[in-house]
């Protein structure tokens, strides 16, 4: 999995994390750490375009709800807490919609994942990144 970003303007400075390659055990930290790492920086605004991602474990189900609880300022669970972590996946919707991460172009196989898991009552989803950026 590789990770680039970079800041674009929009009526918000927003960040994009775009993710290629699959996003499971094998690397949701690093997406976690990277996140982190843009937050410090003064990242405010993301949108993580996952058009390059062909599959999405829990453990990628586990980070977006990591790096939106920490662009909304809450405290997200220890990802080495194991169920802890994936139940707070579950409990994502009770925080509302996220105005400050946003998807951008998820995969169909991806996009059933955040379906059947309620995080897209949690994300806003676009096929565009232009209609993207114009929501921040």
């Amino acid at each position: 999995m590789n990770m680039t970003s970079e800041q674009v303007p929009a009526s918000v400075p927003v960040t994009i994390l775009r993710l290629m390659g699959d996003v499971d055990g094998s690397n949701y930290r690093e997406i976690i750490s990277r996140s982190h790492e843009l937050h410090r920086a003064g990242a405010r605004h993301l949108l993580i375009d996952l058009g390059d991602v062909p599959f999405m474990s829990s453990a990628g189900l586990v980070a977006l709800n990591n790096i939106a609880l920490l662009f909304i300022g809450k405290q997200a669970p220890d990802p080495e807490d194991g169920w802890q972590a994936i139940h707070a996946v579950s409990r994502a919707g009770e925080a509302g919609l996220q105005v400050h991460v946003k998807l951008l172009n998820p995969r169909p196989q991806v996009a059933r994942v955040l379906k059947q898991t309620g995080l897209l009552s949690f994300f806003q989803v676009y096929d565009d990144q232009a209609t993207a950026l114009a929501s921040f």
